[in-house]
């Protein structure tokens, strides 16, 4: 049966060394790191990512511009579930009317299930060329919270990691310092004389 002795390693008894010492204090560093630097790391990534996500919205929206065309060309038979990342989309020609320049159609990616004659919105960037739709606020947070969520889970990673080298070493200290000890008290115990 095993007892546990709770705190041991901060009380001065016999069997303390200095690398328990050590190895507790790492341990309140490692729990104060958990608890503060970690949540910090994931907040400030989380910030940074918000902003530059922002900033590239509103970069994409200004060279770009949507219009309502209605889908006129083929629709295909069978559309692929997925296709170059962007799910349920397919290519087809759109038309619509531009105030002072009339009627132009272009060929767009509309949702799928669109059908000849709907009314979809579509974009385009100052080229004409059709372009994906700028990211919308819930995608800018889609993306926050998941720099923040990496970027917490990685400094937890780091802090776990530097823990197990330190009590790595700690354990290789103890063992040698338990060695030197015995090599000093062994004597005693087998009253044999020291080589």
């Amino acid at each position: 049966m095993r007892t546990r002795v709770r705190g041991w390693r901060w009380r001065h008894n016999p069997l303390r060394r200095r690398s328990d010492v050590v190895e507790a204090w790492t341990t309140l560093v490692v729990v104060l790191l958990l608890l503060v630097a970690a949540p910090l790391a994931g907040a400030l990534t989380a910030r940074w990512a918000h902003s530059e996500a922002q900033a590239a919205a509103v970069s994409q929206r200004a060279a770009s511009h949507s219009v309502r065309a209605e889908v006129v060309g083929r629709i295909p038979d069978e559309l692929p579930t997925v296709q170059g990342g962007r799910a349920h989309s397919f290519r087809t020609t759109v038309s619509w009317t531009e105030p002072g320049e009339g009627r132009r159609t272009a060929t767009a990616r509309v949702p799928a299930g669109s059908h000849d004659g709907d009314v979809v919105t579509v974009w385009f960037d100052a080229r004409g060329r059709n372009v994906p739709e700028p990211p919308n606020a819930v995608s800018i947070w889609q993306h926050t919270v998941t720099m923040g969520i990496c970027a917490t889970a990685g400094t937890v990673g780091v802090i776990l990691l530097g823990r197990l080298a330190v009590r790595h070493v700690s354990t290789r200290h103890r063992l040698a310092e338990w060695e030197a000890e015995w090599a000093r008290t062994e004597p005693e115990w087998t009253r044999r004389r020291p080589a």
